[in-house]
């Protein structure tokens, strides 16, 4: 019996490369039907701003594989990610990039290069919760939890030992996120602890990425949060030959999403030229979800030879290595004539039965948790943006056990002794905070809300602040 998946051929050149692909899919005797759904530019400019018609929902819940084109987003405000909503609607925590070169057939400075990138798919910056506070400063809320990071470290170390890989590297910015970024590397610490078997390291993310397009033999499996493993994996696939030729595969407990990491390429479309290699190998990817792993080496190793042939789409193609530049379906027709062939130079691949466990979240008692103080924020332009001013003003505010400690602006402490010389916006954080061991009650931050608007302050937000078993859960202020 076939297993049904759900299609979407995608905008621009997605149908020219997903017809390639299921031909060559079926070619290689892959057990397919196909749900095709309309998703993308069309479903956006009728008026729904997420790109998805209410049916692809029922399709994806029943197939549980949704194997996608690249998209087009409309460009403007109010249009959401069809990537992003899918991923988090449908729980897809996990983004797996392998990022491999096939020198010296396709261009590389890294000819030992197999990186695999595992990036968090659900949070992070990529919750899209931003706000515009005043005139000259908005916000994005980076959101790192508990969950979220433990199920994207677990998966890289159960990839790691499916797949017989040997180490797993961390990349944060802890030194500087203290809070959300430590969160996630305490959590890879924690989980790397239960895997003896596999080697671990951390790299903070600015070096870890330069040594990773310096050295990329160095690594094997990088697991980083969203936004890190978002610009990472494109510089990966870059620096082992092409974006043109990676696939991604987006992994949840109850549903999958394979594709091409590139985009839909409007201005190549409908002229036969791109290269369906990346959507192809996202094809493989789902092979191997759905257990055709036989199948999946076939068409694998049929690419790679077709590649070792010198049968190369215009973006690949080089003189005196190259042998035919060919368009997108005569690139698919060369794959179906090599299916059952073996690359002689290249590897070939072989993909062994290894099931492969899809984490879950371990569930946490909860910690004691107390209030005590709270970070008001303030639109403000008096008085040349004197920070003693604004100090001086809001300690009027003070009472009730909660006194005026700290003002920053753009995290640095500007207040009291903040420096001449420092650029001050009109967006100010106001700490207000108790001296005494007890927790406080919610009601008098009420209070000290009522008084600072009584003084004429306007307040945009407010962020409680806790401790948590008596560690604060809240940054100092820089310079502090």
């Amino acid at each position: 019996m076939n297993r049904e998946i759900t299609v979407a051929r995608g905008d621009g050149i997605g149908p020219e490369i997903m017809d390639a692909c299921l031909r060559i899919l079926e070619a290689a005797g892959a057990p397919l039907d196909y749900d095709e759904v309309n998703v993308g530019e069309k479903v956006y400019l009728s008026g729904n701003t997420s790109g998805i018609e209410p049916n692809v929902w029922d399709s994806l819940r029943r197939t549980k594989v949704f194997y996608k084109a690249p998209l087009t987003t409309p460009q403007g405000t109010g249009f959401k990610s069809i990537n992003v909503t899918t991923r988090k609607t449908l729980g897809l925590y996990s983004n797996v990039r392998p990022c491999v070169s096939f020198d010296p057939f396709v261009r590389t400075k890294h000819p030992g290069m197999d990186v695999v990138i595992i990036r968090e798919n659900e949070e992070d910056l990529y919750a899209g919760i931003e706000h515009r506070q005043t005139d000259e400063v908005c916000q994005t809320l980076k959101l790192i939890s508990r969950p979220g990071s433990e199920k994207i470290c677990r998966y890289a170390f159960e990839y790691a030992r499916a797949y017989g890989r040997k180490k797993v590297t961390c990349f944060t910015k802890d030194n500087i996120m203290k809070q959300s970024d430590g969160l996630f590397h305490s959590v890879f610490d924690e989980v790397a602890s239960e895997y003896s078997d596999i080697e671990s390291e951390h790299w903070i993310v600015d070096i870890g990425a330069a040594k990773l397009a310096d050295t990329p033999e160095n690594f094997d499996v990088v697991v980083l949060p969203n936004l890190y493993g978002d610009v990472l994996s494109d510089v990966a696939a870059q620096i082992a030959g092409s974006v043109g030729m990676a696939g991604s595969a987006n992994i949840g407990e109850h549903a999958a999403m394979f594709e091409a990491i590139h985009g839909s390429a409007p201005r190549r479309a409908g002229q036969n030229l791109a290269n369906p290699s990346g959507l192809l190998m996202g094809g493989v990817l789902m092979l191997v979800h759905l257990g055709m792993r036989e199948t999946a080496g076939k068409v694998h190793n049929a690419w790679l030879k077709t590649l070792e042939d010198g049968i190369h789409t215009y973006d690949i193609f080089r003189d005196g290595v190259s042998k035919q530049k060919v368009g997108t379906r005569e690139f698919g027709d060369a794959v179906i004539e090599r299916i059952g062939a073996k690359p002689e130079n290249l590897p070939a691949v072989e993909y062994p039965d290894r099931p492969m466990t899809i984490p879950t979240a371990t569930p946490r008692a909860p910690q004691q948790k107390l209030l005590r103080g709270v970070d008001v924020f303030i639109a403000w332009t008096d008085s040349d943006r004197n920070p003693d001013v604004l100090g001086e003003g809001l300690a009027r505010a003070d009472g009730d056990g909660l006194t005026l400690s700290m003002i920053t602006n753009r995290g640095l402490k500007v207040w009291p002794n903040g420096a001449p010389e420092t650029f001050c916006t009109d967006h100010w954080r106001c700490r207000f905070g108790v001296a005494d061991d007890a927790s406080l009650e919610q009601e008098r931050i009420f209070q000290l809300l009522s008084r600072v608007g009584a003084l004429g302050y306007d307040v945009i937000k407010t962020e409680h602040l806790y401790t948590f078993d008596g560690v604060p859960g809240y940054s100092l202020g820089q310079g502090q």
